[in-house]
């Protein structure tokens, strides 16, 4: 339900977010198949990865292509005006590749869990999201926000004769519009409860609670923060720097920033991040497993 130049970035961040989330229950799963069977061991028998493809596969793409076909010029970003002006081969990349990102996402970050780099899997949900708002923000050409807020390339052409609140106030009157808030009702709706309910769940394994340090209405705050909230700002920041400094020097500044920022050992968001309560060591570590 997202334009399509950022869909894939959408998709992989819902993926690892996914895979972050239950991040514990990863861990307790791989370790309660240690040296069994390789059918139990299965990327198919996992099934966080398996509801990821299903939300991938039965919310994101149906609700995508719905929006492609009620408003292509808004699906494209004002890119093309009909029908007539999306290529086929492009609606089959759009349904695969979606579905691929979302599943591409959760393995990377799922790999990143279980060898101890919780919070580079974290990163993974970060990167994806901060490109997601990057493009709905700024876009290639720095009238992103413009294009997510307009829904033909009349109303793109005619932005600037308006007020910005006017403009605003005729996508919110939009069928468009209508339609984003019916579908966003049950995909992000679906997405939050998913991501919650997989946190709850993790907290509630033995000692999840000796990691997480805050209440778990703060924790789910600090969480969607960290994934939804950190991204936005730094895409209006990088926006705000590119369009001062320009496009080499404004990314540089960025890249510092950032680097400070979610980089550096006592970083504010390192601090955050421990505070949540999601694993941040291998599975077996300090663990001695016994067979008989």
């Amino acid at each position: 339900m997202i334009q399509i130049q950022a869909a894939l970035f959408w998709a992989y961040g819902t993926g690892a977010t996914f895979a972050v989330s239950a991040a514990r229950q990863l861990q307790w799963w791989q370790r309660s198949v240690h040296e069994e069977g390789v059918r139990t061991r299965s990327r198919a028998a996992n099934p966080y990865l398996m509801l990821t493809v299903l939300f991938a596969a039965v919310l994101l793409v149906p609700t995508g292509l719905f929006m492609m076909w009620q408003n292509p010029s808004w699906a494209t970003m004002q890119v093309a005006g009909d029908h007539h002006g999306i290529w086929a081969g492009l609606v089959l990349f759009y349904a695969g590749g979606t579905v691929v990102a979302a599943l591409l996402g959760f393995l990377v970050a799922q790999s990143l869990v279980l060898v101890g780099a919780g919070y580079w899997a974290y990163l993974q949900s970060v990167g994806a999201h901060f490109l997601l708002f990057a493009v709905l923000v700024h876009g290639w050409d720095g009238t992103g926000y413009r294009r997510l807020l307009t829904t033909s390339r009349g109303a793109l052409r005619d932005w600037p004769k308006d007020s910005v609140i006017n403009n605003v106030l005729h996508f919110l009157t939009s069928g468009t519009f209508l339609a984003l808030l019916v579908l966003g009702a049950a995909v992000i709706g679906t997405m939050l409860i998913t991501e919650i309910g997989w946190l709850m769940e993790g907290w509630a394994l033995p000692g999840a609670d000796d990691d997480r340090r805050v209440p778990r209405v703060v924790a789910v705050a600090i969480a969607a923060a960290g994934v939804y909230g950190l991204p936005f700002v730094g895409a209006v920041g990088v926006s705000a720097l590119v369009r001062l400094a320009g496009w080499a020097l404004g990314l540089a500044l960025f890249a510092v920033l950032a680097g400070v920022v979610l980089l550096a050992r006592r970083s504010p968001v390192r601090l955050l991040y421990g505070l949540v309560g999601i694993p941040k060591r291998h599975w077996r570590a300090g663990l001695e497993l016994t067979y008989e």
